[in-house]
């Protein structure tokens, strides 16, 4: 655990002078910050789950009227499937691992008073906040919300009649610049708080995993991201004062829509996952009593990982008619990248190991993680083979894939975390009994309703189609597109505990304790929630999180009294970060 520095100067402890919407609204705060993503991507992650429900409803149910929206008719679908993994990927997932844990964790857990530029900080949230906003009423303009697919891919989405959405792709398009925008605010803030403001003693390599995660994610962004925008601006500009970037009647290339979707695309797969293993990691080493197993080699995962991830974005394009022997280097290279998730998750079994495991509800959300984590990387390997991936290219097997690594993967990561730092946030404890309710039923419902999309893509079932009962070798399927679809609402209804039991505890939770898990991160030796400028005194950080003078000492994770010399005459072998 930290020790504190008693001659340390003390920090900004007045900010009670401050009016209700400079402190909550406008906020420069960065735990503040982190509240206003978490609530507001909250009600995005609901968005999009109603909507997963609808393109459910018409796969398990076609031509039948759905209770309070009647007959989805095609266009309508087209849109729902388009905005379900617009508002999932960058509204819900990326925000509240980026955006929440980021700005809550990053400062309390290297020892920093708040963010090095909090008003850069309140100008990302707004922004991300406009970008929600234009997102949402593309839903409700004249022609629909767009329906090109979330890779909108061209020709399709340069040439707006062929869809009928025109207004509404455009605003699409806007969205994501704005949205864009609030990401690189975040990134440039994210890297120089990490290098610039950490504890004295805090070196990098003293560094929890969840802030790793985040460091580096913040770097990917912050080189992926203009990529994207590039492109959509490009393709906005053939929508509205005639380009032909993308339109081959103009000598555009569709191709090269693919090549720089893509090559921001793959390494958003990593944005959307590495803060979920670095949280994981910290949490599995707080369940298990024990410190990380490989330290360093899961720091050179991570940073292998960021980097083998913008040299595969090509394993999308095996469709495409890309030279054999290109294919082929992007084939190795996409298998390599499954070494340093190995090592990732043998690590986590090495932690997990022998340990004297605690079953906390944050726990069996990081366990599940894993294992669901597991089965998505294996699908993975199966679609990085060319040969293969010409035959489940754009099947469901995709979508089982992409929905183990992304939901059953950062979304459990994000459960964990939630539940882990609640206490942290708010003051006050989640109820664990109904944390462990929530766990079992969603981890029941989410298999049930994603892994049977691996053998519909092994039957050939296509992605993105409106009526699977209208191809004749698809029918024999259909009881299993039904199975789904009532898995699909019971798991959506399995959120309600977790619904409950958030904002009941907000407001009738236990009071939290100190060090609610008997943790070892600088976050938890201040009160809960934590004041403004965090530490009254700068920490001094003697060791780091998983430098034990055992392996399996549990009093190394036991709260410690920090002592007025700051713990300069304490045992080293009691000292802990």
């Amino acid at each position: 655990m930290a020790t504190l520095e008693s001659s340390a100067v003390p920090l900004h402890a007045h900010h009670d002078d401050l009016s209700f919407i400079r402190k909550y609204i406008f906020a420069t705060d960065h735990k503040i910050i982190g509240l206003q993503f978490l609530f507001a991507t909250l009600i995005f992650l609901l968005i999009g789950g109603v909507m997963a429900l609808m393109i459910r409803w018409q796969l398990g149910f076609p031509g039948e009227a759905m209770p309070g929206v009647g007959v989805i008719n095609p266009k309508f679908y087209n849109a729902l499937v388009t905005m379900h993994g617009t508002f999932m990927i960058f509204f819900a997932i990326m925000p509240l691992l980026v955006g929440t844990f980021g700005n809550f964790l990053i400062p309390l857990k290297i020892g920093a008073p708040d963010m090095a530029f909090p008003r850069l900080n309140m100008m990302s949230f707004w922004l991300f906040v406009v970008s929600g906003i234009v997102m949402t009423a593309s839903l409700f303009v004249e022609g629909g919300a767009a329906g090109a697919g979330w890779t909108v891919y061209a020709p399709l989405s340069a040439v707006p009649q062929y869809t009928g959405v025109s207004l509404g792709q455009q605003l699409w398009i806007i969205s994501i610049v704005f949205f864009g925008g609030s990401s690189l605010l975040g990134s440039v803030n994210y890297i120089t708080t990490v290098i610039n403001m950490r504890a004295p003693g805090m070196t990098l390599f003293r560094m929890p995993l969840s802030i790793w995660g985040l460091f580096v994610t913040a770097i990917i962004a912050l080189l992926a991201v203009p990529i994207l925008a590039a492109a959509i601006i490009m393709l906005l500009f053939d929508q509205t004062i005639g380009t032909t970037f993308f339109l081959p009647a103009g000598g555009g290339q569709p191709l090269l829509w693919q090549h720089l979707f893509w090559f921001f695309g793959h390494p958003e797969v990593y944005i959307l996952i590495l803060p979920a293993m670095g949280i994981v990691s910290d949490i599995i080493a707080n369940g298990s009593r024990k410190p990380v197993f490989g330290y360093h080699s899961m720091v050179l995962a991570i940073i292998a990982i960021a980097f083998l991830g913008w040299i595969v974005w090509g394993h999308h394009m095996f469709q495409s008619g890309m030279n054999p022997l290109l294919g082929t280097s992007f084939m190795i290279s996409t298998m390599a990248i499954a070494i340093p998730s190995a090592i990732k998750v043998f690590n986590w079994l090495g932690t997990m190991w022998r340990g004297n495991l605690w079953f906390h509800t944050p726990m069996l959300w990081a366990v599940g993680f894993v294992s669901l984590f597991t089965v998505g990387g294996l699908s993975g390997i199966f679609m990085a083979s060319n040969s293969v991936d010409v035959f489940i290219h754009d099947t469901y097997f995709i979508v089982a894939h992409i929905h183990y690594v992304l939901f059953g993967g950062s979304l459990f990561a994000i459960f964990a975390a939630l539940y882990f730092w609640f206490p942290k946030m708010f003051g006050r404890c989640m109820n664990e009994n109904w944390g462990r309710i929530h766990f079992a039923l969603t981890f029941t419902f989410y298999n049930l309703t994603f892994f049977p999309m691996h053998l519909l893509g092994m039957g050939g079932h296509m992605r993105r189609i409106y009526d699977p009962t209208a191809y004749e070798f698809l029918q024999p399927l259909q009881p299993m597109n039904k199975f789904i679809t009532v898995s699909a609402f019971l798991l959506f209804m399995a959120q309600i505990p977790f619904v409950i039991n958030f904002f009941w505890s907000l407001f009738a939770g236990e009071k939290a304790e100190l060090n609610r898990w008997r943790d070892n991160g600088l976050e938890w030796t201040v009160p809960s929630p934590a004041p403004h400028g965090n530490f009254t005194v700068t920490p001094t950080v003697y060791r780091g999180p998983y430098e034990f003078s055992s392996p399996e000492v549990e009093e190394d994770f036991l709260p410690q009294d920090v002592p007025p010399d700051g713990g300069r005459e304490r045992a080293p072998e009691t000292v802990g970060r």
